[in-house]
């Protein structure tokens, strides 16, 4: 029996697969290429699953069913793995966490045992039709999916909940080192990691309740619109994401600054020099302003640089250049007639919206919302 719409839907989703594997293919043969393919081809084997079901595929080669379970319990750690080339500037994934993905299928494959030898290919057909099932046969196959569905979820929420560590320790690298952060943070990542989560959830959640013989009115339905929204934001980020350099990927550098161990008095010096090139000189107002240029600025090494801002200045470059921008914002949203977008600019921002989350951090209040401010008080004096 075939189910029109997941039908479609699961074919749209794979042509979309495909096309972004030949893009991929394309392309250089980068560390983050190669573990996209990797993820766009398990995702392709995971549609191609749906597909043979709702289809109604099945019945022609009902030995098949179930065969891509052990595929897809990879799927989670290769979005980890994904991460971990985007992100991470150690080459070598640790080998724990290889034989940690590879055990998944394994285990997947250990529960399936019953249902692949003691179940002839009429006997796997029958089950999908309740007046046909055999009560002991089927109580096999629910068992083997149900197995196979929390190995599923624990795999899954692992490797998602260390996918979005290694995210979050990305984006703390590069507020010690940039002022603009943008392009290099894959600020993307998180959105999409929710609603893959969700998504595989989901997931789980409707094919155990098949598994029991339970139907809800969205059965079918929405599962491959969520999966579609989940793939197509993903492979529209993931192939348009640059590939990044070295230095903007790694540990955040203030766990290696504060192995200097710099004493007050170093860092009261270091502090009033990069109070000096930020006030005076207004270095905050150069484009691609990053650690590196201040520290020939100052004539400081990087590490002793961080170790400042963090111990003595308790804060990160990011943060620390921004405060001064939003200070010049401050004093340039007295004029009503300037468009706080080109105040924005150039005070150093690259977009309003960073410099309307900026402002509003530090100030607690939006750029427009402080001009309002500003004429109501004019009004009263």
């Amino acid at each position: 029996m075939v189910n029109l719409f997941p039908t479609i839907i699961y074919s749209c989703m794979m042509g979309m697969t495909l096309f972004a594997l030949l893009d991929v293919f394309n392309r250089p043969k980068a560390r983050q290429n190669l573990f996209l393919t990797g993820l766009l081809f398990l995702l392709l084997i995971h549609l191609a699953g749906e597909l043979f079901i709702f289809s109604g595929a099945y019945v022609y080669a009902p030995s098949l069913a179930g065969a891509q379970f052990p595929f897809r319990v990879l799927l989670g750690p290769a979005l980890y793995f994904y991460a971990h080339a985007t992100m991470s500037s150690d080459k070598a994934i640790n080998k724990r966490h290889i034989i940690l993905a590879l055990s998944g299928p394994i285990l997947v494959v250990l529960a399936m045992l019953p249902f692949i030898f003691m179940l002839s290919p009429a006997e796997k057909l029958s089950l999908a039709t309740p007046a046909t099932r055999d009560p002991e046969l089927w109580q096999i196959a629910i068992a083997t999916c149900l197995v196979a569905t929390f190995i599923f979820i624990a795999f899954t929420a692992l490797f998602l909940v260390m996918a979005f560590k290694l995210h979050h320790a990305h984006l703390a690298q590069l507020k010690e080192r940039y002022s603009e952060i943008e392009q290099r943070s894959l600020a993307w990542f998180s959105t999409v990691l929710v609603i893959w989560g969700a998504t595989w959830l989901m997931y789980a959640i409707e094919f155990s309740l098949g598994a029991l013989g339970w139907a809800w009115f969205g059965s079918g339905v929405v599962l491959p619109i969520l999966e579609t929204i989940a793939l197509t934001l993903f492979i529209h980020k993931a192939l348009s994401q640059k590939v990044l350099s070295a230095s903007e990927k790694g540990v955040p550098r203030v766990k290696q600054a504060r192995t200097a161990l710099l004493s007050d008095e170093k860092m009261q010096v270091i502090a009033a020099k990069l109070e000096h090139v930020m006030a005076e000189d207004k270095l905050f107002l150069q484009d691609g302003l990053s650690l590196n240029k201040l520290s020939e600025a100052t004539c400081e090494t990087e590490n002793h640089i961080s170790e400042t801002l963090s111990q003595y200045l308790k804060t990160n470059f990011f943060q620390f250049v921004n405060r001064f921008r939003v200070e010049e914002a401050k004093l340039a949203l007295r004029d009503k007639n300037k468009l706080i977008i080109t105040i924005a600019l150039e005070v150093g921002f690259n977009s309003k919206s960073t410099f309307n989350t900026a402002f509003k951090k530090i100030v607690g209040q939006s750029p427009s919302a402080y001009r309002t401010h500003l004429l109501e008080e004019e009004l009263v004096e």
